[in-house]
């Protein structure tokens, strides 16, 4: 039995929040803390069971550690934005705290993200016998798991890589964002990467796409390719076993891009600042304000997400081909913990990935990536904590 402290009351924080609730034999106290406390208390009042509220400013070292001491966690879940990683992870240092996160960081005034201002930490976490996890999400997070998990079960060598992310749900507003509307968009209106051939190859913001049919009746969806951060701890994991192509794939739809195109037109995406009646202000975190809050989607949203890897490589000299997939239901997710699935998918890993650290089931001292571990124990996890998982030989 472990204490365990939640940085963040989004969407993603609720979802963590309750799976933590749901499972005291491993999590014996939670303190659940964000900016904004109203925020915190909204979600406890939701919980099966009491939890500590607190409101903390994330930016704030001294803030944070001053609460970390005071509760006495053994894991730290970040669920805030990226930008307040290493500050947390600063604050997690001092206190002796072990950490988590679903996201890598950011700076806040370049639209650029890559795991080389947190693996610069390892060596420090190492010192002080603490642990790390990284992008204990979906994606990245159990993308790098099902990886782990099909070389280690199916596969001799992955010469391909393809995680195909697809939200095939509606939530009937003109336009919103599925999780916090600066990421999404700074993420979606960034350069394209994928890696092929021993380098990474830069592409336009949705310069490529294709056709993808996705099972279980979700059918056939445009993707478009992307750079995502699990591409870059991935192709290092996997070049000593045969990688020659990865990349990153997520669905869009057109009343999506067609909005998102005006708003690039007229500026509304920029993220360096406007002078404007006497003040700074940063077009995209105006937007931000005005876009329907994430959280507020979930009685909204109906459908279904399809988030997978699909591999090709070979086992035992022969050819094989795989997809490796969960299937997700908003409207199920919402009855259960009152956030939709992109929150769920997201919350559900980082619950995971918590418990692996306190149970010791995932050991080490310094700054990991999800695929370091074994996939066995997490992969059992999935199923048991509502992300079941379905695999097929092609």
């Amino acid at each position: 039995m472990a204490k365990v402290m939640i940085v963040g009351a989004g969407g993603v924080g609720q979802v963590v929040a309750h799976k933590c609730a749901q499972v005291p034999e491993v999590f014996s106290e939670i303190c659940l803390a964000s900016r904004t406390l109203a925020r915190c208390e909204k979600i406890a009042a939701q919980l099966p069971r009491p939890i500590r509220t607190a409101q903390v400013d994330a930016d704030n070292v001294a803030e944070m550690v001053a609460l970390l001491r005071d509760f006495q966690p053994e894991v730290l879940i970040n669920v805030a934005l990226p930008y307040q990683d290493l500050n947390l992870m600063e604050a997690c240092l001092e206190a002796g705290v072990n950490y988590v996160d679903t996201a890598n960081y950011e700076p806040p005034d370049v639209a650029h993200f890559e795991y080389s201002w947190q693996w610069a930490y390892h060596d420090r976490f190492r010192e002080k016998g603490l642990l790390a996890l990284l992008g204990s999400g979906f994606d990245p997070g159990v993308t790098n798991v099902f990886t782990a998990w099909a070389l280690k079960k199916h596969f001799d060598t992955i010469q391909e890589l393809d995680i195909i992310d697809a939200n095939a749900g509606d939530h009937g507003q003109p336009f919103a964002t599925n999780f916090n509307p600066e990421i999404n968009i700074r993420e979606v209106t960034a350069n394209g990467k994928y890696y092929r051939d021993g380098k990474f190859v830069e592409t336009k913001p949705m310069e490529i796409s294709r056709i993808y049919d996705f099972p279980e009746g979700i059918g056939p969806k445009k993707i478009y390719l992307l750079w995502h951060e699990e591409l870059e701890s991935l192709v290092k994991f996997l070049r000593p076993h045969g990688l020659q192509q990865a990349r990153f794939w997520m669905t869009f739809s057109d009343n999506y891009l067609k909005h998102l195109e005006v708003l690039q037109n007229v500026g509304m995406t920029r993220i360096d600042p406007v002078h404007f009646q006497g003040q700074d202000i940063i077009p995209l975190q105006f937007l931000k304000a005005l876009l329907p809050d994430p959280a507020s989607l979930g009685p909204l949203t109906k459908g279904k997400t399809c988030i997978g890897c699909h591999i090709k490589g070979r086992k035992d000299a022969k050819e094989r081909e795989y997809y490796i997939y969960n299937i997700c239901d908003h409207e199920e997710c919402y009855r259960e913990v009152q956030s939709q699935a992109i929150s769920y998918t997201t919350g559900v890993p980082a619950m995971i990935g918590a418990m692996m650290i306190v149970t010791g089931t995932w050991e080490g001292h310094g700054v990991f990536n999800m695929e370091q571990f074994d996939p066995e124990p997490f992969m059992h996890k999935l199923n048991q904590y509502g992300l079941p998982w379905k695999e097929v030989f092609l």
